[in-house]
């Protein structure tokens, strides 16, 4: 190992290596390029805020992975990855947003130089990071090579979380608890919600004792009244108003690792119907824990849930939850399985969601929700340890 701020040991590099390649082989692959900064990030350790440019990871069916990027992130690449250096690879910045060159025409010449021509390499194709300019380019480089689209090859690699990674979540639920506690305790008539955001960024950054604080992959959502109808608004300078419910959607963050949490509150006194909410809400995510359990399904969570909210007479429809764990902005899920009535995978012991049923009505919204680990008996455990309630502020 090069460096020291690698957050993991090189056994649990190789057994991502092993999960990866066996995938490969499986889908009939000779390399894979991976350009998703938290695939990047979990075969590598690479961190740094440089996904706005071309970067990736370079793996074939044997020797390390090789990260390759921008000249100047190669450095990063040094300080951040686990590998030997010269598998570390940096191109020219005379090929950054330039309209006469692009950085697929290097990428292309390390394939071809490792004797790639002709072979099927697994891009992400359907991934924030993958342009189609970058595809097509690189397809014109490489005529010969088979580009197959391997999207969520490595997602899927990552549900099942190791020892290390949960230890990881568990500092995170610790700075996810601080984080919403800070903003209960902030919320109130008359505070701006741009000051109140402010302290709950701080609270995530500071962290919890010696667990230090990284920026979360999605930013606070904050949303008040008719604007928490809404799933994913942020935060504006207007005061919090009496006679509003705010929800909270904030995760903390350790290392790339995320627990997220959403609790709701109310300033002055709610209404029958968002009491009568609040109880479903709960009694239906009660259900969905005992549901979640090893051998199920992601969709027994979801049905458990809307059996109990259907027969309080509210209806819900779409998807209620993801995986979670390590991941860069713009999201903090995994983009594999889903909690959701059609979705069927297997829940096994080490998958950790974010089940998140929320409820959305006409004037107003109501998120409850749980980071949860699968276990090996029993229902799932929720990580964070905030009550399960609508908070009221009089």
């Amino acid at each position: 190992m090069t460096t020291s701020n690698v957050p993991f040991g090189l056994a649990e590099y190789d057994r991502r290596l092993k999960k990866t390649r066996a995938a490969m082989a499986a889908a009939g692959l000779d390399a894979l390029f991976v350009t998703d900064p938290s695939n990047q990030a979990w075969l590598t350790g690479y961190d740094g805020w440089s996904f706005y440019v071309h970067q990736g990871v370079i793996l074939t069916m044997e020797g390390e992975p090789i990260w390759w990027g921008r000249y100047m992130d190669m450095m990063g690449g040094r300080r951040t990855c686990w590998m030997a250096h010269e598998n570390i690879l940096g191109y020219g910045d005379h090929y950054i947003q330039s309209t006469v060159v692009h950085p697929m025409q290097d990428l292309a010449q390390q394939l071809a130089s490792r004797g790639l021509v002709q072979a099927r390499i697994g891009v992400e194709m359907e991934n924030y990071y993958y342009s189609a300019k970058a595809h097509a380019v690189l397809a014109e480089e490489l005529p010969n090579a088979t580009l197959v689209d391997a999207t969520a090859l490595v997602n899927w690699q990552r549900l099942i979380k190791s020892d290390d990674e949960i230890g990881f979540i568990r500092k995170a639920a610790r700075i996810s608890e601080k984080v919403i506690h800070t903003a209960m305790d902030r919320a109130a008539p008359g505070v701006r919600k741009n000051d109140l955001v402010a302290d709950i960024i701080h609270a995530g950054i500071t962290g919890v004792d010696d667990d230090w604080g990284d920026y979360p992959a999605i930013v606070p959502l904050t949303p008040s009244g008719l604007d928490a109808t809404a799933a994913h608004l942020t935060w504006n300078g207007a005061p919090m108003r009496e006679g509003e419910a705010t929800f909270f959607e904030l995760s903390g963050c350790y290392r790339r690792y995320h627990a997220p949490i959403c609790r709701t509150i109310f300033l002055g006194t709610p209404s029958d119907e968002m009491r009568r909410a609040e109880e479903a809400q709960i009694e239906g995510i009660n259900a969905g824990l005992e549901a979640a359990r090893a051998g199920n399904r992601t969709c027994d969570i979801a049905n458990a849930f809307m059996q109990v909210i259907a027969k309080h007479g509210i209806e819900r429809t779409g998807r209620m939850g993801y995986p979670i764990g390590l991941s860069y902005p713009p999201d903090w899920g995994e983009r594999t399985a889903s909690i959701r009535s059609e979705d069927e995978t297997e829940l096994v012991p080490g998958m950790v969601f974010h089940f998140m049923p929320a409820l959305w009505m006409d004037s107003w919204g109501l998120e409850t929700t749980e980071t949860i680990l699968i276990r090996d008996t029993g229902a799932a455990e929720p990580l964070c340890n905030v009550e399960r309630k609508l908070f009221v502020k009089g």
